[in-house]
């Protein structure tokens, strides 16, 4: 029975992490989607729009990082479960926030080059003269770019540890835990889970300032106080994750309602495509019924698509796979450097006179390609992946010699 029960929890966890790596992997997918957005002028501009590619921008924006806090708060609890307070803390320091300081000044530095380059290139090979100088970096204009996960992850664990601190303190034997906290989670994860989840971002986001409706929940990834909007809406997911993994029967109830979940999810996003339009809209929207009826089914379809796949993946990926488990390994590292090797690219294929499905798949696939290799060759082996991931073993051939012995 216990090896039963060990097995069917290593299947979980294979597919948790499955996610959790395919959730970074996509990350991939949404920025170079950026050039090609309809309207807005962002960071390299390519003529080839896509109204397809802002489809796919949009669809990703809603549900990608939700998953990823989801189940970054489960992994976190799960960790500090098995390896206690102190070394929990280590390793956090060691994966997250390491990682953050040590590449967040190179991977800024090559985004900055790329965009000099840019303009030096639009100017006709001088320095551009005319230019505003750049804004300084404050507390409130500090520019995270895509590593601003981590900087929240940073938070987040330091609040869930000073407030497990106090619970423990409080409820001492787990009594309170387990008769009051555990039944209560176990009726919101239950099968109406998507609407209890959603009602916290719906009330964050109706009363957002500002709020620009097509781009849903605005990412913190600049000024070093992120924005509470986004503070709310993956704190409730992060906090779920943790508690979910105190039951992680309750993965078994989203692998059943996988579908419905998923369905609802989908539903959603084609109703907020029809109230805004398939390109941005960048005019802030007002309070009132219309913000209403868009965020509810804006949260709806976060959580639908969050929930549905989490639980096709807990349906479906029954036992760990080697491709699968390579791929979760690597996207650790090619998520922290694709940035910068994505808008190299995609500034060096700016003046092809191509369409987009040439142009996007030829960047996609050329920043795969590098930071696949990069991490076999570089990484994966090196002091580099231990702090990423953690040690790996080159395994080793086997020889006539090998065979001898054994024998």
């Amino acid at each position: 029975m216990n090896g039963a029960m060990g097995n069917e929890s290593g299947q979980r966890l294979h597919a948790l992490d499955a996610v959790r790596g395919g959730a970074l992997m996509l990350g991939v997918l949404f920025h170079a989607c950026l050039p090609f957005l309809v309207g807005p002028q962002l960071w390299i501009v390519d003529e080839a729009g896509s109204t397809e590619l802002s489809v796919t921008f949009f669809v990703l924006h809603i549900f990608r990082m939700t998953v990823f806090f989801l189940l970054a708060g489960f992994f976190a609890r799960m960790l500090l479960q098995r390896v206690g307070l102190r070394c929990f803390a280590l390793n956090r320091v060691k994966r997250i926030a390491g990682p953050f300081f040590m590449y967040w000044p190179l991977v800024f530095t090559a985004f900055v080059a790329v965009l000099i380059w840019v303009g030096i290139r639009a100017n006709g090979g001088a320095m551009p003269t005319e230019e505003p100088p750049p804004s300084p970096l404050t507390v409130e204009a500090w520019p995270l770019l895509h590593l601003w996960f981590l900087y929240v992850l940073m938070f987040f664990y330091a609040v869930a540890l000073a407030l497990r601190g106090l619970v423990v303190a409080i409820d001492r034997n787990g009594a309170l835990r387990a008769r009051l906290v555990d039944p209560v989670v176990r009726f919101i994860a239950g099968p109406a889970a998507v609407f209890f989840l959603a009602t916290p971002a719906f009330v964050a986001l109706y009363f957002a300032p500002g709020l620009l409706l097509w781009f849903g929940i605005p990412t913190p990834d600049t000024g070093l106080i992120p924005n509470l909007t986004a503070v709310v809406c993956y704190a409730v997911a992060f906090s779920f994750g943790w508690l979910v993994n105190r039951q992680p029967a309750i993965l078994e109830s989203w692998a059943t309602h996988w579908l419905s979940n998923l369905s609802l999810g989908v539903f959603c996003t084609v109703a907020c495509l029809m109230l805004q339009g398939p390109a941005p809209v960048l005019t802030p929207a007002e309070q009132g019924v219309d913000k209403m009826l868009y965020v509810a089914l804006y949260a709806l379809a976060v959580w639908g698509w969050a929930l549905g796949l989490i639980g096709a993946a807990v349906r479906f990926i029954k036992r760990e796979n080697a491709a699968v488990r390579y791929v979760a390994d690597a996207s650790y590292w090619i998520y922290i450097v694709h940035l910068p090797i994505l808008i190299a690219l995609q500034a060096a294929t700016q003046p092809l006179d191509l369409p987009w499905f040439a142009k996007y798949p030829m960047v996609v696939g050329l920043t795969f390609a590098i930071g696949f290799v990069s991490y076999e060759l570089l990484v994966r082996y090196s002091w580099i992946g231990a702090n990423l991931n953690g040690k790996r073993e080159r395994l080793k051939k086997i020889t006539p010699a090998h065979l001898a012995v054994a024998e």
